[in-house]
This record gives C-alpha cells, sequence and structure tokens, in this order.
C-alpha cells in the first residue's frame, strides 16, 4: 500500500512541470484505464493516474476562471466582499475581492485589487469599485519569481486597480482587522509590524530593510507565520503537558498523552484561525494531527506513513499548491529531519542533536534552494541555532499571550511591549549577521547537475561509515561551482530582461559584463533589486565592468542604486546625469568614445544639445563580428535627427525600440537609415503610455522589421556575432504561461 501511496503522490506532483495540460479527450481516458488496472497488481500506476487526472483537472479549471482576454484592460463596474487582510504600503492600499459580479459579465471567483491613494478596507466588507482588469500576467526573466505561477496557486482569475468605489456594507464582525489595528497601535518598540506578522500572518508592517534581513540570514520563516510557529506552538503545549505529567505534577486521573495531543493540536488550530488559516496553516495543521494522531495509536507502522498521509493530503485538498516554493521547502524540511534521526544507533545529546540538524538541514536544502531559484543564507545555520529558541521559548508566547490578553489593556500591551524588545534584540543580531554574510544568490545550474547535487546532499545526510558517503562532497559542490557556458571571443550574449515599463539590458563578453539601463524604481518596490540583481548574479558574474545608465528617469536609472551597493561596479556613464539618484557616481557619457573587450566594439553617442532628458539619452553602438546592436533608451525624433546629421554610423542588425515604441521617436527616415532586422520592445503589459504607439508597430512592419516584446516574450535573448534568432524566456513552456 506505501507503493501505492507513493504513486498518488507522484502523480499530484507531476503538474508542476507539466509544459502544457493534457487535451480533454486524454483525461477522460485516464482514469478509465486506472479503473482496468485496478484490480490487478498494477495498483500503483492506477493511483498514479487517478491523481494526475485530479490534478490537471483542478488546474484546468483555475485556468478557466481566469479573466476572459477580450476583458483584459478593460474598466467596469462591481462588487464583491473582502476577504483576508487588506494592507496599505506605499499609499496603495491592496486586498482581495471574493463573489465579485457585474452586470456585463461574469468574472472570477477570486480578484486581487490595487487602490493607489484609496480609503481604509476593512475585511468583510462589500464594496461597489470601478476596477481596471487585467488578466493574471507577470514578469518573466530565467530563474526569477514566478508571479504567474503564484497568482494560479492562489486562484487569482483577476488582477485591477480601483478607478471609484464606494462602500455598501460594512463589515459585521471584522475581529481579525480589530486585533491587527490593536496590534499596530500597541507600542511594541518599533515592531509592530512585526508582531502583527508572527500573529495574525500579515507581513505588510515588515518593512523593505527588514525583509532584506531576514532573507540574508535565513529567518523568514520564523516571523511571517508558517509551519513553523504551528509546530512550535503544539511543541510548547505538548512539551508544557509532558513536563508536568513527569515531575508527578498532572493529576493522576486524566491520561497526560491524550491530553497533551488533543492540547497541542487544538491549540494549533486556534493559532491557525487567528492567522486566517492560509495553506501554509493548513498544511501545518494536517500534519500536525496526523503526527498526533500517530503518537497515540499507530506508532507501529513507523513515521513515513503520518508524512505520506499528509503529503497527500495537502495536495488532494489543493494540488496546485506544488507551485509554491514553500511547499517543496517544508516537505524536504521534514524529510530531511526524519532521514538525519531516524536509524540512528544511539542517541545525540540535546545540543549536539539541535546543532546537527541546524547545518544538515542546511546541507540538505542547498539543492532545493538552488533549483527553486532561491537565494542560500551563509548565515542561516548559525542564526537559527539561536534565533529559534529565541522566537519559540520568549518571542511567541509573549505575543500570542499579550494579543490573547488585550481585553485588559495594562497585561496585554505589556506584553506585547516586552515581545517588541525580543524582537528589538532579535534584529540587532540579525542585522549584524546580515552585513557580515549577505544571502548568497547561486549561478544558473545546468539541469544535468542538479540531481547530482541532490544524490551527494542525501549521501552527505546518512550516519557516518556509510559506504561512499565522502563522495557526498564533490557531488554537492558541483551546484555550488557549477560549470558555465564560456561565450567565445568577439562575441556578445545579450540579455533584454523583462522589466515592466522600464528598460535594462545585460550584456556579455568573454571576460566583462555591461549593463545598459537598471530598471524602474517606484518607492520601495525596486525592479533593480528584485530582477535585474539576481538576473546578473545567476551568470556567475561577480561584478559589473560598467554600468551605462541612458538617462536618469525612474523607469531606466531607478535601480541602479540598489545594484552599484551590491555588486562591485568599476565605472558608471550615463546621460543627464544632474538628476540621477543620489549617492550614485556617474560620470557623462560623451560623444565619440569607444572601446574593444574581447575583439567586441562599443561606441557611444549622445546629442550635446538635448534639451530635456529622453533627448540625453546616451546611446550605445555594440558591434560583433560584423554583427551590430543599437541601444538607444529614450531618444526622440529630434534627437534622432541630430544623431544622423552628424554622421554617427546607426546601421545595426537590431534596435532597441527607441522610448519603448513611442509616437515621438522611430522616426521613417531613422529607421530606413538603421535597417534593422528585428526591434527589441521593453514595456509594460497595459501600460499607461499606450507603448507601442499602434502608428509606430504599423511603420516596423511596413518596413519588414520583425517586433520582440518583453510584454508578450519576456526577457529575449540574443548571442550577438552568430546571426542567430532571437530566444525568449515565455518559449520555456509552462501550462500557466500564455
Amino acid at each position: 500500500m506505501r507503493t501505492g501511496m507513493v504513486a498518488l503522490a507522484l502523480g499530484l506532483l507531476v503538474l508542476r512541470f507539466l509544459p502544457a495540460l493534457p487535451p480533454v479527450w486524454l483525461l477522460l481516458a485516464m482514469p478509465v484505464v486506472a479503473l482496468m488496472l485496478l484490480p490487478f497488481r498494477t495498483y500503483p500506476l492506477a493511483f498514479f493516474l487517478f491523481a494526475l487526472t485530479w490534478a490537471c483537472v483542478s488546474a484546468q479549471s483555475a485556468l478557466d476562471d481566469r479573466l476572459p482576454e477580450r476583458l483584459d484592460g478593460q474598466t467596469l463596474w462591481l462588487e464583491g466582499h473582502v476577504v483576508g487582510l487588506p494592507h496599505r504600503v506605499d499609499g496603495v492600499v491592496r486586498f482581495q475581492l471574493e463573489d465579485a459580479v457585474s452586470r456585463r459579465t461574469p468574472l472570477p471567483e477570486r480578484l486581487r485589487i490595487a487602490w493607489y491613494g484609496g480609503p481604509e478596507v476593512r475585511s468583510g466588507e462589500r464594496w461597489r469599485l470601478a476596477v481596471k482588469l487585467k488578466r493574471p500576467g507577470g514578469l518573466v526573466n530565467p530563474g526569477a519569481f514566478d508571479y504567474e505561477a503564484w497568482l494560479l496557486a492562489q486562484r487569482i482569475g483577476a488582477t485591477g486597480t480601483v478607478v471609484d468605489g464606494e462602500r455598501i456594507k460594512a463589515s459585521a464582525e471584522p475581529w481579525r482587522d480589530n486585533i491587527r489595528q490593536r496590534l499596530l497601535a500597541v507600542d511594541a518598540q518599533g515592531h509592530e509590524g512585526g508582531l502583527a506578522a508572527l500573529v495574525l500572518g500579515d507581513d505588510s508592517g515588515l518593512s523593505a530593510a527588514q525583509w532584506r534581513v531576514l532573507q540574508d540570514t535565513g529567518t523568514v520563516h520564523l516571523l511571517v507565520i508558517s509551519g513553523t510557529h504551528i509546530g512550535l506552538l503544539a511543541g510548547l503545549l505538548y512539551g508544557l503537558v509532558a513536563g508536568l505529567a513527569r515531575w508527578g505534577l498532572w493529576p493522576r486521573f486524566i491520561p497526560w498523552l491524550p491530553s497533551a495531543c488533543m492540547l497541542a493540536f487544538g491549540g494549533a488550530l486556534s493559532y491557525g484561525f487567528l492567522a486566517g488559516f492560509e495553506v501554509p496553516v493548513q498544511r501545518a495543521c494536517v500534519m500536525l494531527g496526523l503526527v498526533m494522531l500517530w503518537r497515540l495509536r499507530f506508532r507501529h507502522l513507523g513515521v513515513i506513513w503520518p508524512i505520506l498521509i499528509a503529503l497527500n493530503g495537502v495536495l488532494i485538498v489543493e494540488p496546485l499548491i506544488s507551485l509554491r516554493p514553500g511547499f517543496w521547502l517544508s516537505f524536504a524540511a521534514v524529510g530531511i529531519l526524519l532521514l538525519i534521526f531516524g536509524g540512528r544507533l544511539g542517541a545525540w545529546h540535546w545540543l549536539q542533536s539541535w546543532s546537527r540538524a541546524q547545518w544538515l538541514i542546511a546541507l540538505g536544502l542547498l539543492p532545493v534552494l538552488l533549483a527553486l531559484n532561491l537565494p542560500v543564507s551563509l548565515s542561516g545555520p548559525l542564526v537559527n541555532l539561536l534565533a529559534v529558541p529565541w522566537v519559540s521559548v520568549v518571542i511567541l508566547p509573549l505575543a500570542l499571550s499579550g494579543t490573547f490578553l488585550l481585553v485588559i489593556p495594562p497585561l496585554g500591551e505589556g506584553l506585547l511591549w516586552l515581545a517588541g524588545g525580543a524582537m528589538e534584540g532579535l534584529f540587532r543580531v540579525l542585522g549584524l549577521m546580515a552585513e557580515l554574510m549577505p544571502a548568497w544568490t547561486g549561478p544558473a545550474v545546468p539541469l544535468w547537475v542538479w540531481p547530482l547535487s541532490l544524490v551527494g546532499a542525501l549521501l552527505l545526510l546518512l550516519p557516518s561509515g556509510v559506504p561512499l558517503r565522502p563522495l557526498g562532497w564533490p557531488m554537492l559542490l558541483l551546484c555550488v561551482f557549477a560549470p558555465q557556458n564560456s561565450i567565445p571571443p568577439g562575441e556578445v550574449e545579450v540579455t533584454q530582461l523583462d522589466v515592466g515599463q522600464g528598460l535594462s539590458m545585460l550584456l556579455r563578453t568573454r571576460h566583462h559584463t555591461l549593463l545598459y539601463d537598471a530598471g524602474p524604481r517606484f518607492g520601495e518596490f525596486d525592479i533593480g533589486q528584485r530582477v535585474v540583481l539576481p538576473a546578473i548574479r545567476r551568470t556567475g558574474v561577480a561584478g559589473l565592468d560598467l554600468m551605462l545608465l541612458s538617462h536618469a528617469d525612474a523607469d531606466h536609472a531607478g535601480g541602479a542604486l540598489a545594484i552599484h551597493q551590491a555588486l562591485p561596479v568599476s565605472r558608471v556613464l550615463g546621460g543627464d546625469i544632474e538628476r540621477m539618484p543620489v549617492g550614485l557616481p556617474v560620470e557623462r557619457c560623451r560623444n565619440g568614445d569607444t572601446w574593444t573587450w574581447d575583439d567586441v566594439t562599443f561606441s557611444t553617442w549622445i546629442w550635446d544639445q538635448a534639451a530635456e532628458g529622453n533627448q540625453g539619452s546616451c546611446v550605445l553602438r555594440v558591434d560583433a563580428k560584423g554583427e551590430r546592436l543599437l541601444l538607444t533608451g529614450d531618444i526622440d525624433a529630434q534627437a534622432e535627427r541630430a544623431m544622423l546629421e552628424e554622421g554617427f554610423d546607426v546601421r545595426a542588425d537590431w534596435l532597441q525600440a527607441p522610448h519603448h515604441g513611442s509616437r515621438t521617436s522611430s522616426s521613417k527616415r531613422f529607421l530606413q537609415a538603421v535597417s534593422p532586422r528585428g526591434v527589441l520592445i521593453s514595456r509594460g503589459r497595459n501600460n499607461a503610455f499606450g507603448h507601442p504607439h499602434p502608428l509606430i508597430m504599423s511603420r516596423y512592419r511596413w518596413l519588414n522589421i520583425a517586433t520582440h516584446d518583453s510584454a508578450e516574450q519576456g526577457a529575449i535573448t540574443l548571442q550577438l556575432g552568430t546571426f542567430g534568432e532571437v530566444g525568449n524566456e515565455r518559449a520555456v513552456r509552462r501550462f500557466w504561461r500564455e
């Protein structure tokens, strides 16, 4: 039967890796075949087919619930009620609507809404809103966070921006919202947002700086409610009863073991209910319930059965959870702990067990983190040795007790003040460790390396003395020092990153790296830090030889400061340097500068008489074995004319669309002079500027210029110097991508 359970899990998990969902006829045929196989010894295959069918049907229902294409970008009046905890960041109110209805058309079951400068929105309220709706989508870059998959995993069928709205029904019992307001209002020594994250799972109160510290130290799981917190609380309650029983303080007429299990599970459910019972909490409660049941009745079955049942139970309830990295990390961590402590001869001292568990979990999760394209905390094993007990024994009990005792304000607020002080001490230590050892983002790992590294990690987790165990080190380290494809002399690897309404292009020769523009930044939302920086690190590059910023507009230079602070940058050039971000050492781009890297020639041009920033964009021409690329920033038709009149050789095979395809750029004369094979357009989908303009697109078509659009194709790649074709990230098929 265990084989059947494993087959069931594999059938549910394989959904994550499908490039496309099976056609309807195949979905109908699979359960029929499974029923035919069920009576025979091939029942594991039958279980696999049943599970795969259910997973695909569930995924298809989520895809069918997306906003119709005809409504993409349209503004509709709708009504719906607010669920979850709305939050405000940088003046933007974000919340989710369910059961939304419109007179014009059916709508998806769940919508994710943003209201810029909107009023206070409370959970449970019903609103009538005019919303500009968009189909689920996101930036698509190699190895980056997949926002589209995240939306699908939460079954969000559309996103939208509020144009106008009115509250039509107040919330009857916004109890979680009220608790959050009370938590944010108390004096917790500046960590009110952290307490809200710990108690309610509302991470909107954590600043960008706090998020970076948590990520660098591998302690995100400690501050934002997850299965860790459910397990910590349950362990404390179970340990309390067990300790009282051991010390003879527990009533003899009440069996201590059932009481401990019931108290632990009841406390976990109560905590989960307080935190909104999101998917990670549901998963933790299911696993905890099975562990308690195993502890009471079924210990003779071993520990594998509860894990298999929990894995299948979670996946059957929500097959799309496999799209979320947290799912893989949580079950991988549980599996590693079982492997570490199972089948050992003799027992470790508790301190030895705790320390070994931390560094062995770090080793075991290393290939998993790299496969999921997540940063690896170098200080995590050391920090968690102290942070986990500090949070579990000090901060969490104080925070929960203070929250429940807010009905007695002096007592509850006093406990929360102490919790805030304990959290302040924790963040001081975490901040110091984050400065000493920031998180490491590994280079892209070839597909053949990852399974070898995984086998290496498994070997290292086995007890000492196991044959071939020392081979685990070189196998594991393959994912750290993965072989990289070298770029031949005279060629350039060009990547136009998908940064939304902005521009960032990474150019790599054999030994040099150049970044042309750094992507946008709006408030704390920094694409340079979130997209461009990880993309650079994934190439294995340790620093930049040159960061060239075309001009100072936020959609081109907004991410530059974050990149400059995180990476060694030998030199920064730019146009319009007077308006560049404060603290960025920028040299003025000069007309006619030329240099050669690895047999590739680079030349710059800038209009010295430019009247404003866009016109003053620094233009870069790249020549690799006779194949040329022209990067133009946001120049307009006047700058294009000046470039031609000054005699700058604009002939190129590839052109970065001036000003994202604006109507004021890409003049007919300029395009005829460049005569490119293709044009690369970087823009945001459904952007407010209407880029690229239909007139410009028709001009490209009239001149037989192929267009490659980041909004439709994601990140675009080109090997300059080979006269090859353009690649794009959306060509990598995923069933949730359009």
